[in-house]
């Protein structure tokens, strides 16, 4: 993808391998500007994807986990494209407006998500689009950004997931990120308008920060990422994504069985938890990376991040049978599972967890 016009601003640090900025020189007051102001988050290098019609909404319906009959203009949400066991394939985030229905999902998978649309089409009247090239979305995020977004002239809507139309684009909302206080708003405009948009939020107050400062709300905020905080095994079952992308009510789609089954039965496999590590090493462990407690291999890690309060943390997957406070490793680092995220038949377990903690974020104290 063409390198974002925003590379051009002060400071802008490229991401590696990506299009967009990872910081404008200083990560960490970037973070504190998401968690305590306005940021404006360059998030362009997400694939869009578009699909009018008028049998869309029935479609996507019959091939997704959510309930797009029941959406109406105006309204938001997520959904995923499961295999026939009930593995993610694809995490959309989406839009409803004016006869289309809007898809923005991660970076390079849109090509794939557009094929499986493709072969899904029948004979039915809808006409699914990659339009990447023309469309991108930018990120508001922070305590502040509902003031932001209003003082820049654009609508702010009050409801997460709601969508208000902006020119020929959209602002919708989102769930926050951070510790619940940082709104997010996402802004898609036409491409050719993307500096033009910016330059607009930045003069109501917004302040540039990278995507390392989003990832780690995100991080802290308990959202996974699709291909780094899930793999080819995952259930929605193990993600948040079951009451975010999943109406557990709906009538039959593909992988539906697995997640009803798994869904009566209460327990997934994995469960999503926020890591502590220690820190030590200058090099973050790579997605994908082993969760061990001893020599047993008992999970996997999504996005590894440093963050400005938390200091060093990741999201992993691991399964259900590891205790909150049992002490684990991951690529030679130790680690320890928060407490907050223990299941509820452990409580008493939560006091040994985050002494694990402390024992573990100690490593890092004067460093």
């Amino acid at each position: 993808m063409t390198a974002s016009p925003l590379l051009s601003r002060p400071g802008a640090v490229q991401e590696e391998g990506g299009s967009v900025a990872v910081h404008y020189g200083d990560p960490l007051r970037e973070q504190r500007t998401l968690a305590e102001g306005a940021g404006l988050v360059d998030r362009s290098d997400r694939d869009v994807l578009v699909v009018p019609g008028a049998d869309r909404l029935s479609w996507l319906h019959s091939i997704t986990s959510q309930h797009f009959e029941r959406m109406a203009d105006g309204a938001g949400s997520e959904a995923l494209v499961l295999s026939p066991n009930g593995h993610v394939e694809h995490h959309l985030v989406v839009a409803e407006l004016a006869g289309t229905t809007w898809a923005d999902v991660e970076p390079g998978t849109g090509a794939a998500l557009l094929g499986y649309l493709e072969r899904m089409r029948f004979m039915l009247r809808v006409e699914p689009a990659l339009v990447t090239d023309a469309w991108a979305v930018l990120s508001v995020v922070g305590p502040q950004a509902p003031a932001v977004v209003a003082a820049a002239g654009l609508p702010a809507p009050e409801r997460q997931y709601a969508v208000v139309p902006s020119g020929t684009g959209f602002v919708r909302r989102m769930p926050p990120l951070g510790d619940g206080g940082s709104a997010v708003f996402d802004v898609l405009v036409a491409r050719a308008e993307l500096a033009a948009t910016a330059d607009r939020l930045l003069a109501a107050g917004a302040r540039p920060s990278g995507s390392s400062a989003y990832e780690a709300l995100r991080v802290e905020a308990r959202r996974p990422r699709f291909g780094v905080d899930s793999d080819h095994r995952t259930i929605p079952n193990e993600l948040q994504w079951l009451t975010t992308a999943v109406h557990l009510e709906k009538g039959c789609y593909r992988g539906q069985e697995t997640v009803a089954r798994v869904h009566n039965l209460g327990r997934p496999p994995r469960r999503l938890v926020l890591l502590h590590l220690d820190g030590i090493s200058e090099d973050l462990p790579a997605p994908g990376a082993d969760v061990l407690a001893g020599t047993r291999t008992v999970g996997r890690v999504g996005t590894v991040v440093r963050h400005h309060e938390l200091g060093v943390v990741a999201l992993a997957l691991v399964k259900q049978s590891v205790a909150p406070d049992t002490a684990l490793t991951v690529a030679g680092s130790s680690a320890a599972m928060d407490p907050d995220d223990a299941p509820a038949e452990v409580d008493d377990t939560r006091a040994a967890a985050r002494d694990r903690v402390r024992a573990v974020r100690s490593a890092t104290i004067g460093r």
